[in-house]
């Protein structure tokens, strides 16, 4: 079992920056990937950005390209979301979660972590 904590939200003004980190725990932790995905009110949950934890190749969405970068520390089992140039628009629960090794679909989620953005 993964356990995956989240820190790091809170309220910014527009243009700000955050940096959202994602802690994860279990017996044995290792993972194919790693991701954010937020929720906006009254929206559906949508995914923001991935890194493979071997190797480090990422994928953005385009929302957020050129703004977010997403990183990890394979030693600490850490993941990380650097958020700049930060608009009302990203206003949003933020959530990290993993695909297991060998497996393809994200399957542990952490409880989320508020970002908000005031114009």
């Amino acid at each position: 079992q993964v356990q995956l904590v989240e820190s790091g939200g809170g309220l910014v003004q527009a243009g700000g920056s955050l940096r959202l980190s994602c802690s994860a725990s279990g017996r044995t932790f290792s993972a194919d990937r790693m991701g954010w995905f937020r929720r906006a009110p009254g929206k559906e949950r949508e995914f923001v950005a991935q890194i493979r934890w071997s190797g480090g190749s990422t994928n953005y969405a385009d929302s957020v390209k050129g703004r977010f970068t997403i990183s990890r520390d394979n030693a600490k089992n850490t993941g990380y979301l650097q958020m700049n140039s930060l608009k009302p628009e990203d206003t949003a629960v933020y959530y990290c979660a993993t695909v297991p090794q060998g497996g393809g679909m994200y399957v542990y989620w952490g409880q989320g972590t508020q970002v908000t953005v005031s114009s």
